[in-house]
C-alpha cells in the first residue's frame, strides 16, 4: 500500500488513545501519560469505564468530538478488529496497535476492517511511535526522544527502548522513532518511501529482522538511498541458511550473503552493531562528500598513530605514502625527531600553531582524508588546539576526521569540532572504521546508479535452450547430465570443453578417448551423482588408452561400492585442459526464497566450500556490476596478476557472469547453475564442469528479480513521416547520447518544458535522468539511426509514479529543430499506453500558461486543463487512465 495515509500516522493533528487508563503500570496508562501535556495537537481519551484522567473521557469512538487522524489502541486483542472498523467509519486513517497477542485470524480481521477506509496500521505488538518535533510520544517507552534529524525504525521493541536510552545519554535527537512490531500493514518499504522524502529526516536508521515484499522493499530503499543515507543493522548474520544443497552454489549462497548483496544494490550501508549504526551516521552526516580512498594520520602521540595504522590494516584502509614535497615542508615546521612518515607524529609538546601548520601542509594532498588524533597533555589545553584548528579543519570540501582521546579533558575540544561540522570519534579504531564505512557506502551508491539493460553482445540461443530444458523435464529429471549442462552453456555463449559419452564399458571409453586425443579426463555419468569427485568418479590427465581402460574399471568398482543405489549411464570424456597460470573459479546461480535469483562468484575447484571465498550479487548485471562482484572476493587479487603471472582475461569472466544473469532472466525453469571450475588465464575462460538444475515450477525468471531489469519488451519501431524512430526505455549507457540531445535543445524550450534554465547539466544530474528504477519511473526516448552508425536521441518523455501508483507526473522534451513534426504526440502516446497498462490511475502535470503548443497537444489527447490555485502562470493538467469500476 506504500505511503497512502501515512501523513495521518506520522503527522497527526488529532490523536485518540483507545484504552487510556489510570491503572498504574498498564499500557493504556503509560501511553496516555507519555502523550498528555506534550502532544502539540488535540488529544482524546476513550475508555468505556471513563477513568479519571483530568480530561473528558469518551466511552466510545462515536462520542469523540472529532475524528482523530491517529488512534493508539491499547485494548484486548479481541476488540481490535471492531475498533478499527469504527475508526475507519468515523474518518480516522491511521492507527497504532500496541496490543500484543493477536493470532492470525484476528490480524486478518483487523486488516479486512481497515481495507475499505485505507486505514493504515502500525503494529500490532509494537512499542509505538515517537515524533519529537510534534511532542508526540504514542508509545509505552520509558523515556521521551529529543528532536533531531535521524529517523530510527526497528522491528524489535526492546531495541527501541534501549536505543532511546542510549541516544538520550549522548544527546542524539530524532525526527521519528518507530517500532514496527508485527508489521501487518505498515512495513519497512512504506516507511522508507515516506521518510526518504521527509524534509525533517537527514538519515534513516533501521534494525531489521525480516523483510517481506522484497521488490517493494528494494524499490523503496533505492529511492530513499538516492536522497539520504540509509544505514541498517540486520539480525541473524550468523544464520547461513544451512539447508541441504546438491550444488556448491546452493550450499555457499547463504541468506545473509544475499541480504548483503541486496543492501549493496540498494545503495544502503549495513553495519554489525547498534553502536556502529550511529558511528556510520556521524561520518555520513558530516563527511559524505569526501571521496578519498586513503588516510593521512596526524597525531601528537606515536602510540595513537600505531593504533590507527593497525586498525587501517585490519579494515583494509590504505594509509597514504607521505609525498616527499610534503615531508620537506613538514621538516620546516616540525621538530627534527618527528616521524617523517605516515602517521605524522608531531610530538607531544606541540603548541597549537604547530598543529595548524602541519594540518595546512597535509591538506595539500587532495587525494587523502586526514585523521587528526590528539591525546591530552599538560602543555597546551585541548580546547586551545581545537579553537586554532577548527576553521581549517572545517574547510570544504570535508577533509578532516577528528579523534580527541580521553573524556573530560577533551570534552570542550570535541564539542568545538562538532559545532564546526567536523566528525568526531572517541578512538582511532572508531574513526578508521567510520572511514571504511564511508568508502563502502560510496561503492554501494555506485551500484545503486547501475540499472543494467539486457547485456550487450550476449546472444543466447533461446530456442535451443528451451528445447533442451523441456526434454529434461519431460524425462522426469531435474538435474541435467554434464554433457547436457555443457550444451546449455554453449548455447548461452560460455566456452566449454567438448564431451563424448559412452556406456559403462571401459573399452568404449578407451576408444572415445583415442578419438578425442590425449591427455583426457574421465568422469562417471550418472543422474544420481552430482558431485562426482566425492565418490571417486573423476580421473584427470590420462595419457593413453590403457590408462583410460584401467581407470574406467577402477571407477566402476569405486562408484558401485560408494553408491550402489546410483544408476550408471556410462562415462563422459573430455580433453584435459592444461593452461599455465590458470585460475579455477566458480560461477553459479540459485534462487533465494526472499530475493529470488542470485549469482555467485568466487574461487573454485574441489576445495570451494573449504576456501569459502565467494561473493553474491542480485541480477540483472552489467559489466560494472560484474566487476564489482569479482572485486568482493580474495581471488580478485590473483586475477590481477603478480610477478611473472599475467593478469587473467577479465572480459571472459564478465561474459560468463552476464550470460548466467541472462539465463536467469530468460529461462524461468532454471533453479541452480554451478560452473566449477571455470578455468581462466590471460587468453580467456572455459567451463570444465557444470551442473544445472531445472524445475517445472519455474522458480526463476525476470519476474522474480528483486530489481526489475531493463524492460526490453517495451522497445518498438514506428513510422515517422518518411523515416522511422525507435521508442525505447532509457538506459544508463545513454548518458553521453542524452547530453548531446540536451545540447541541441534551446534554453527557452527547456524552460518551457521543465522549468529549467541552466545551460549546463552535471554528471550526477545526467545519471539521475538515465539510471532509473523502472518500477517507479519510466522514461522513453525516441532515437534515430545515424548514417555513420550508432543513433541519436530526438526526444524524451518521462513519467514518475508516486509510490501508490495513483498518479504519474509527466515531462516531455523534443529537440528544438524537430518541433512541429508530431514527435511529441508519438512520445506522449507511448507513455499513456505504458502507464495505462502499468495500472497507474492518472497522469498529472504543470504547464506554463504561455506554453500554448503543449496545452493544445494535451487537449487533443484528452487532458483536463485547469488554472493553478496558487500560481496564475501555471496550468494543472490531468488525464484519467483507468475506467472507473461500475
Amino acid at each position: 500500500m506504500t505511503i497512502r495515509n501515512l501523513d495521518a500516522l506520522l503527522q497527526p493533528r488529532r490523536v485518540a488513545v483507545l484504552g487510556a487508563s489510570d491503572r498504574p503500570g498498564s499500557v493504556g496508562a503509560t501511553v496516555w501519560r507519555n502523550l498528555h501535556g506534550r502532544f502539540q495537537g488535540e488529544l482524546y481519551a476513550v475508555n468505556p469505564r471513563q477513568p479519571a484522567l483530568g480530561v473528558p473521557v469518551a466511552r466510545s469512538v462515536a462520542e469523540l468530538p472529532h475524528a482523530p487522524d491517529l488512534a493508539v489502541i491499547c485494548t484486548p486483542p479481541a476488540t481490535v478488529p471492531g475498533l478499527i472498523a469504527e475508526l475507519g467509519a468515523r474518518g480516522t486513517r491511521a492507527a497504532i496497535v500496541v496490543t500484543a497477542g493477536l493470532d492470525a485470524t484476528l490480524k486478518q480481521a483487523m486488516l479486512q476492517a481497515a481495507r475499505p477506509y485505507t486505514l493504515r496500521i502500525l503494529g500490532p505488538n509494537c512499542i509505538g511511535m515517537l515524533v519529537p518535533h510534534l511532542g508526540l510520544n504514542a508509545s509505552f517507552a520509558h523515556a521521551h526522544a529529543q528532536p533531531g534529524a535521524i529517523a530510527f525504525v526497528s522491528q524489535s521493541g526492546a531495541l527501541v527502548t534501549a536505543v532511546l536510552d542510549w541516544a538520550n545519554d549522548r544527546g542524539i535527537g530524532f525526527s521519528h522513532f518507530i517500532s514496527l512490531g508485527d508489521h501487518a500493514d505498515v512495513d519497512f518499504g512504506d516507511l522508507l518511501d515516506y521518510l526518504g522524502s521527509d524534509a525533517r529526516t537527514r538519515a534513516i536508521l533501521m534494525y531489521v529482522e525480516s523483510i517481506t515484499a522484497p521488490r517493494k522493499f528494494m524499490s523503496a530503499a533505492r529511492a530513499a538511498a538516492r536522497n539520504k543515507p540509509v544505514v541498517l543493522v540486520k539480525a541473524g548474520r550468523s544464520a547461513q541458511g544451512s539447508r541441504a544443497a546438491a550444488s556448491h552454489t546452493g550450499a555457499l549462497a547463504g541468506a545473509d550473503d544475499v541480504f548483503d548483496a541486496a543492501i549493496a544494490r540498494a545503495g544502503m550501508l549495513r553495519v554489525n552493531t547498534l553502536q556502529q549504526l550511529f558511528l556510520a551516521v556521524e561520518v555520513l552526516a558530516r563527511f559524505r562528500d569526501n571521496r578519498s580512498e586513503r588516510l593521512l594520520v596526524l597525531t601528537n602521540g606515536g602510540g595513537a598513530g600505531v593504533m590507527a595504522a593497525d586498525a587501517a590494516a585490519h579494515m583494509g584502509v590504505a594509509l597514504a605514502t607521505l609525498p616527499e614535497p610534503l615531508a620537506q615542508a613538514l621538516d620546516a615546521v616540525l621538530p627534527p625527531n618527528w616521524s617523517r612518515a605516515n602517521p605524522v607524529d608531531i610530538i607531544g609538546d606541540a603548541p597549537a600553531q604547530r598543529y595548524v601548520e602541519a594540518l595546512r601542509i597535509l591538506r595539500q594532498d587532495r587525494d587523502s582524508a586526514i585523521l587528526f588524533i590528539h591525546a591530552p597533555t599538560a602543555i597546551v589545553p585541548a580546547d586551545t588546539i581545537a579553537e586554532a584548528l577548527a576553521p581549517l579543519a572545517a574547510e570544504r570540501p570535508p577533509r578532516v576526521l577528528g579523534c580527541w582521546l580521553g573524556s573530560g579533558a577533551v570534552a570542550a575540544a570535541r564539542a568545538r569540532f562538532r559545532a564546526a561540522g567536523v566528525p568526531d570519534f572517541a578512538t582511532p579504531e572508531e574513526a578508521v572504521r567510520a572511514f571504511a564505512y564511508l568508502r563502502q557506502y560510496h561503492r554501494h551508491q555506485e551500484e545503486l546508479l547501475q540499472t543494467p539493460p539486457a547485456p550487450p553482445g550476449i546472444g543466447l540461443d533461446l530456442p535451443a535452450i528451451r528445447t533442451l530444458v523441456e526434454q529434461v523435464l519431460a524425462s522426469g529429471r531435474e538435474w541435467l547430465t554434464e554433457p547436457e549442462a555443457k550444451r546449455l552453456l554453449a548455447h548461452a555463449g560460455i566456452p566449454t570443453t567438448p564431451v563424448r559419452t559412452v556406456g559403462p564399458d571401459p573399452d568404449a571409453a578407451a576408444q572415445a578417448a583415442q578419438a578425442l586425443g590425449f591427455p583426457v579426463v574421465l568422469k562417471i555419468l550418472s543422474p544420481d551423482i552430482t558431485h562426482k569427485s566425492d565418490v571417486g568418479g573423476v580421473r584427470l590427465n590420462l595419457h593413453d588408452a590403457a590408462e583410460v581402460r584401467s581407470a574406467a574399471h577402477a571407477m566402476l568398482q569405486r562408484v558401485a561400492s560408494a553408491r550402489p543405489d546410483a544408476r550408471l549411464e556410462g562415462f563422459a570424456l573430455q580433453p584435459m585442459v592444461q593452461r599455465r597460470h590458470a585460475h579455477e573459479l566458480i560461477v553459479g546461480a540459485t534462487i533465494d526464497p526472499l530475493f529470488g535469483p542470485v549469482i555467485l562468484f568466487g574461487a573454485g575447484g574441489t576445495a570451494v566450500e573449504v576456501l569459502g571465498d565467494r561473493a553474491v550479487a542480485l541480477p540483472p548485471l552489467n559489466v560494472a556490476l560484474a566487476d564489482a562482484l569479482i572485486e568482493r572476493t580474495q581471488v580478485a587479487r590473483l586475477l590481477r596478476g603478480w610477478r611473472d603471472v599475467p593478469a587473467a582475461h577479465r572480459p571472459s569472466i564478465h561474459a560468463a557472469l552476464l550470460a548466467v544473469a541472462q539465463l536467469l532472466a530468460d529461462v524461468p525453469e532454471i533453479a541452480e547453475i554451478d560452473i566449477n571450475p571455470l578455468v581462466v588465464d590471460a587468453q580467456g575462460a572455459v567451463a570444465l564442469d557444470a551442473r544445472v538444475r531445472v524445475s517445472a515450477q519455474r522458480p526463476g525468471g525476470a519476474a522474480r528479480f528483486a530489481i526489475r531489469p531493463y524492460p526490453a519488451d517495451l522497445i518498438e519501431v514506428i513510422p515517422w513521416g518518411d523515416d522511422t524512430v525507435t521508442l525505447r526505455p532509457i538506459r544508463p549507457e545513454d548518458e553521453a547520447q542524452h547530453l548531446a540531445f540536451l545540447e541541441r535543445v534551446d534554453p527557452e524550450d527547456i524552460r518551457m518544458r521543465i522549468f529549467y534554465s541552466r545551460r549546463s547539466i552535471e554528471h550526477t544530474e545526467l545519471a539521475r535522468l538515465t539510471q532509473i528504477d523502472y518500477d517507479r519511473e519510466m522514461a522513453f526516448i525516441a532515437t534515430r539511426a545515424l548514417p555513420e552508425g550508432g543513433e541519436e536521441t530526438l526526444g524524451v518523455v518521462r513519467g514518475i509514479c508516486d509510490p501508490d501508483n495513483d498518479s504519474a507526473e509527466y515531462g516531455i522534451l523534443v529537440r528544438s529543430d524537430l518541433k512541429g513534426r508530431g514527435l511529441g504526440r508519438i512520445l506522449m502516446d507511448k507513455l499513456i499506453r505504458y502507464l495505462r497498462a502499468h495500472g497507474t490511475r492518472r497522469i498529472v502535470g504543470q504547464v506554463l500558461r504561455e506554453n500554448t503548443p503543449m496545452l493544445a497537444l494535451l487537449a487533443r489527447l484528452g487532458f483536463a486543463i485547469a488554472p493553478h490555485p496558487d500560481d496564475p502562470e501555471l496550468r494543472l493538467v490531468e488525464l484519467p487512465l483507468q475506467t472507473p469500476a461500475p
